[in-house]
């Protein structure tokens, strides 16, 4: 499900609110965040923030999506992680990053003043306790990723990318099985360690097993959702299964 962001809409009617890290504020404390945020908008390309740039704002990616990166003496670049809506860029207690954040397609920030809310997390239990509920899934998500590119196969890999961006597209109160992939599928191969042709053949055959349905290259319907989640690799209780 796709919504439309405009920013001149209240933190109560952001496509976010229900997981940023505002999800658990009372009316309230979104009248103080009201207050703290700002947006910034950073076009297709464009570098976020680099490794080891001091730290001034925490942000919320609101719209769009950016990938992680580190790149070695020799230029190598390995991504290590993406960022989706609701993800979160910096963290409270931290002056820097550690990793490049580059903008995968355009992207928005609701962005906070570092101090300011340092201190908001000291003097507001919901805002402290969802940074640390947010901090565990992105340990959580760092695990998964690194079990993506180590050990599984490329249609688990596949499967897996497309899973987790059917996930996090996906508001509670919604059904709607339509989804949009966030990047070309050259993008996709980059980010799993793939070929542009096995990532063409997967979906391929993932539409040929009534799985998936395209509308083009990047719209999609999810046919066979408990198909989709068994193609991960991973069992029920979301373990690899070996």
């Amino acid at each position: 499900m796709n919504f439309v962001f405009n920013e001149r809409d209240g933190c109560s009617k952001c496509p976010i609110r229900h997981r940023a890290v505002c999800a658990r504020c009372d009316e309230d404390e979104l009248a103080i965040l009201e207050g703290m945020k700002s947006y910034r908008t950073f076009e297709q390309g464009e570098t976020i923030i680099w490794r080891g740039d001091d730290l001034h704002h925490i942000s919320s990616v609101v719209a769009g999506s950016a990938s992680l990166s580190r790149t070695l003496e020799d230029g190598r670049t390995q991504v290590v992680g993406l960022l989706l809506p609701s993800d979160f860029i910096g963290s409270p207690g931290r002056k820097a990053v550690e990793f490049d954040v580059t903008a995968i397609t355009d992207v928005t920030l609701c962005r906070f003043e570092r101090k300011a809310f340092e201190r908001l997390v000291s003097d507001v239990p919901h805002i402290s306790q969802r940074v640390m509920e947010m901090a565990l899934d992105e340990l959580s998500a760092a695990r998964e990723w690194m079990v993506l590119l180590g050990r599984k196969t490329a249609r688990e890999k596949i499967a897996t990318f497309i899973e987790m961006v059917v996930r996090r597209d996906t508001a509670p109160i919604h059904q709607d099985q339509h989804h949009t992939l966030p990047f070309t599928r050259e993008e996709i191969a980059n980010f799993l360690g793939l070929t542009l042709e096995t990532v063409s053949r997967q979906l391929s055959l993932l539409k040929k097993d009534g799985v998936l349905a395209f509308v083009g290259r990047r719209e999609f319907t999810i046919l066979d959702l408990a198909a989709l989640r068994d193609a991960t690799g991973d069992d029920a209780d979301g373990s690899v299964i070996v």
